[in-house]
């Protein structure tokens, strides 16, 4: 077992690294958004993200990544699928009785019943999803700051929007911490 204070100055060190990180978030000025990993959509992805962060006035988001004091990397996808469910239920029910005789006089009783239901449900559901996993890059290739977003889609914007938005919204609420830390 580690003693205690090992694994308080464990703990207060890895606080202070992400204090540090936050703080290198102020020193951040510009940015270029990466080609994003993750096929066709994610190109998309990078352009909302562009504009995501554009509109955020954080930074200013250049074309040119020589000009960046870091780079935001990482990777995306944006799906639309459909989903298929199906079901069925059934009760069924049978019973059948008789009785018979042959002599000089023939009796015979016969009796049958049926009862039977069933009912079969399918449905479909077109899903679009988004999710995305990003990370910004100092010049010297240090992780100063990183996040995984997802979304089912908002009420007035599609998956990939709202994921871009998720990012944004994340990346202010640490820049506001970090200027809190100063």
């Amino acid at each position: 077992m580690l003693p205690l204070i090992f694994v308080l100055l464990v703990a207060q060190s890895g606080s202070d690294m992400e204090d540090g990180s936050l703080k290198q978030l102020l020193t951040v000025r510009r940015v270029y958004v990466d080609r994003l990993t993750g096929g066709e959509t994610a190109a998309q992805m990078r352009d909302i993200l562009i504009s995501a962060l554009n509109g955020s006035k954080l930074f200013i988001v250049t074309e040119k990544e020589e000009r960046a004091d870091a780079v935001l990397r990482g990777a995306a996808e944006d799906l639309v699928f459909t989903e298929s469910h199906s079901s069925s239920e059934g009760v069924n029910m049978h019973a059948n009785a008789g009785t018979g005789r042959t002599s000089s006089t023939t009796r015979g009783a016969y009796g049958g019943v049926g009862a039977g239901e069933s009912d079969s449900e399918h449905s479909t559901e077109r899903r679009h999803e988004a999710l995305a996993t990003v990370r910004l890059v100092n010049k010297d290739g240090d992780v100063i700051w990183s996040t995984t977003q997802e979304s089912l889609g908002a009420k007035f914007r599609g998956a990939s929007s709202d994921v871009a938005e998720k990012i944004t919204a994340k990346l202010k609420e640490d820049f506001d911490r970090a200027k809190k830390l100063k």
